[in-house]
């Protein structure tokens, strides 16, 4: 035998076999829960305690289960919380600098500066006014404004 086969003077099995060992677990629980689980028991033909062991082995299963469940839903949260940080990132740079927004009738073919969607001739759409003119020209499909503009504040 070398010495990787024995730890402590047991053979590298030991551990193994300790892991398969079971255990006596004493606990306390209520006449009621006691009286349900010798009837289930009965009713099985099975030990009390094989009952108990495949009721924990199930919720502990379950737990497990559960919490991948979790893990995965709030990965997935994340994630398109992440996205939508991104994509809003991408709304405030071209909004940068704003102060209002000018309602007009587009003569030519433009597309909107936060969506792409093309925006044609006589389609209604908004012009981004800046306190100073440096910075890039945005034009706003209605869809795309920060905020809602009726068509009586239009005119």
């Amino acid at each position: 035998m070398s010495e990787d086969d024995v730890d402590e003077g047991k053979p590298s099995s030991a551990p193994r076999e300790e892991a398969r060992k079971e255990r006596v677990i004493h606990t306390r629980v209520p006449a009621v829960l006691e009286q349900e689980l010798k009837r289930l028991a009965g009713s099985l033909r099975i030990p009390v305690s094989n009952v108990v062991r495949t009721i924990l082995e199930d919720a502990v299963a379950t737990l497990d289960t559960v919490g991948q469940l979790a893990e995965g839903e709030l990965r997935q949260a994340a994630e398109k919380l992440r996205q939508r940080r991104g994509a809003l990132r991408r709304v405030v740079r071209p909004l940068e600098g704003i102060v209002g927004y000018q309602a007009l009738a587009l003569a030519r073919d433009e597309s909107c500066a936060l969506c792409g969607r093309e925006l044609h001739p006589g389609e209604k759409a908004y012009l981004g006014v800046r306190e100073v003119p440096e910075g890039p020209r945005v034009i706003l499909g209605k869809e795309c404004l920060p905020f809602s503009m009726s068509e009586e504040k239009d005119q």
